[in-house]
């Protein structure tokens, strides 16, 4: 069939198709799949008049959002990156990472941690991942009238116990009380500044074919212990949330494998938009295996049961690096000897070919495409 389908167009003209009698334009198969590709290649557009919890999951959805608001309000070369975070340099010729996130969380309180450590983690995170070394973080708090004082002490210590395990400093703050029913008990900013080494990059452009793809340590750990501890499905699980500071892992990763090309924590939208985004960016394909994914058997159940594909799955305690093929097993065996990479696995390799596309190598055999998160399976989670 589809030799047949290639000499008949090899000219490039369309005729129409026998068997149904019908006029009309016919594809080769190649033609098909560049026009696929091409589709796949575009931007999100927003189409949506209002806002909608789709465009907080981190998906296409998000994207579009961003693309059509933001960047094009603000237009920066830095906002033009879409990282978690800006580069900047001093005139002295130190540069710095700069990064800033919303905790909107619900509940305040889930299985392993609190919107109080994520808020800390969250921003120690995305400074880590772009080479960092994270020292302070400022913190903006809305509250909603009618929370307990002893429920906001509670969640001061948890940000001041995730600053000292990741040894950073809270140095600057801010508080607004909203009132009752605006701000579903408290949200939280935090904004953070860390140190690059001289001569540490880390960048989508250093990426190449043949290096491997490495994940920290299980995924989908955080959103799932978050949307039980809901108690909305009736599932009770032993589900703990993943929630960590990442720096010091990262630190024993780089100095294992010091050509690391690529870092990048999976949170919203999980493992897969994340290597979604990175085949975007680098043009690049991404080849994961789903024999080597680490999953916990209980997160994995929850997400059969709830018919949710763990790659969409927030994490907060993990990352996804690229390192060269020949540094491999020497940043693996790095992460597996910290307490917080212990579950870390090599999960696939950067290709040329599918151009920009994530694959997916299942248990059967088969191979299936991994697109950007369409949707919000799992709203409020960070």
């Amino acid at each position: 069939m589809r030799q047949d389908v290639d000499d008949k167009h090899a000219s490039g003209t369309s005729t129409t198709g026998a068997a149904n009698g019908r006029r009309g334009p016919r594809f080769s198969e190649d033609q098909v799949l560049e026009r696929i590709d091409a589709f796949r290649r575009r931007r999100p557009r927003l189409h949506e008049e209002v806002v909608t919890l789709a465009h907080g999951a981190g998906g296409k959805a998000s994207a579009a959002l961003v693309d059509a608001v933001f960047l094009e309000a603000f237009r920066d070369e830095e906002l033009d990156r879409r990282g978690d975070g800006a580069v900047l340099e001093l005139p002295t010729g130190e540069r710095l990472a700069f990064s800033t996130d919303s905790f909107v969380v619900h509940p305040l309180r889930f299985p392993g941690g609190s919107i109080g450590h994520l808020a800390v983690h969250g921003t120690v995170n995305d400074l880590t991942m772009m080479g960092a070394r994270p020292q302070w973080i400022s913190a903006a708090f809305v509250i909603e009238e009618g929370l307990p004082v002893t429920d906001l002490q509670r969640i001061a210590a948890d940000m001041a116990e995730a600053a000292r395990a990741a040894g950073v400093r809270i140095v600057t703050g801010d508080t607004k009380v909203v009132a009752s029913g605006a701000a579903d008990g408290l949200f939280i900013t935090t904004a953070g500044v860390g140190v690059i080494p001289a001569g540490r990059t880390l960048a989508a452009d250093r990426v190449r074919p043949g290096d491997r793809v490495l994940l920290s340590g299980t995924m989908g750990d955080h959103g799932m212990a978050v949307l039980l501890a809901r108690g909305d499905l009736g599932i009770e699980s032993d589900i703990v949330s993943d929630t960590a500071p990442v720096n010091h892992l990262a630190e024993a990763l780089l100095e294992a494998a010091p050509n690391t090309r690529w870092l990048r924590d999976p949170t919203r939208g999980g493992v897969g938009t994340v290597c979604n985004e990175l085949a975007r960016d680098t043009g690049l394909g991404v080849v994961l295996e789903e024999s080597r994914l680490p999953i916990a058997p209980d997160v994995a159940g929850a997400c059969e049961m709830l018919g949710i594909d763990p790659l969409y799955v927030a994490c907060e305690g993990r990352f996804l690096a690229v390192v060269p093929a020949d540094e491999a097993d020497a940043a693996l065996a790095a992460l597996r000897a910290h307490p917080l990479g212990a579950g870390a696995a090599i999960i696939g390799e950067i290709t040329e070919q599918p151009a920009a596309t994530v694959a997916l190598r299942t248990d059967f055999g088969g191979t299936r495409i991994v697109d950007m998160l369409v949707g919000d399976p799992l709203p409020r989670i960070c």
